[in-house]
């Protein structure tokens, strides 16, 4: 099945989401509501492994396949926390960072790993691609600079969240989903994507080929 390659197609553009995680499919169809996109979930389709060494190359592994798989244009993101005082890590290993299990230990492993770290500079990366069937992709960055806290601070959103500091006192983990969609580093990202897709359909696919 091909996908609308122009803004003259008419009708919804249908595309993928590279996940098996129905809340994150979920996610990517509220920050993107107004573009009137038809967002699909991936279902049981397991994904290759993320075996590259930046957010850009672990999110084009994933939605590649899932547009290879499906004929439809595929979404994906992949994102982290850089820790100054620890040479950038986790980065891209975030999501398993210390092989800790979940978010609450992987946070108290962070915090013994900068336990003594002066410099507590901080930020936050999201890469977002569409991969196309023909083999373009477009990719969108953010990013959002803070400071890792001593401790936990708010008990929203997930992660690290409550751990990273903006520059207004506040942590990620004490605003409203509305508020950090506005500021946070995946908020950015689906801004810049928004803006080059202000009419719903893709613009004429000029990215590298995958």
């Amino acid at each position: 099945m091909s996908q609308p390659s122009s803004p003259s197609v008419s009708g919804p553009l249908r595309v993928v989401v590279a996940t098996s995680n129905p809340g994150k499919v979920n996610e990517f169809r509220e920050a993107l509501s107004d573009l009137g996109w038809q967002l699909e979930p991936l279902g049981d389709v397991a994904l290759p492994e993320e075996t590259g060494s930046t957010y850009a190359e672990n999110a084009m592994i994933k939605a590649a396949a899932a547009s290879m798989y499906t004929g439809l244009p595929a979404l994906a993101d992949d994102s982290g926390l850089e820790v100054a005082a620890l040479g950038g890590e986790p980065g891209i290993y975030s999501a398993r960072f210390g092989h800790r299990k979940d978010d609450h230990e992987r946070n108290l492993y962070l915090l013994e790993r900068t336990r003594n770290a002066v410099d507590r500079r901080a930020k936050f990366v999201s890469v977002l691609v569409l991969a196309y069937p023909d083999g373009h992709i477009e990719e969108y960055r953010g990013e959002v600079d803070g400071k890792l806290l001593e401790g936990p601070r708010g008990v929203g959103g997930f992660g690290y969240d409550p751990l990273f500091e903006l520059p207004d006192g506040r942590s990620l983990g004490q605003l409203s989903l509305s508020e950090k969609r506005a500021v946070s580093h995946r908020g950015k990202a689906f801004a810049a994507l928004k803006d080059a897709h202000k009419n719903g359909q893709p613009p004429r696919p000029t990215g590298s080929k995958v």
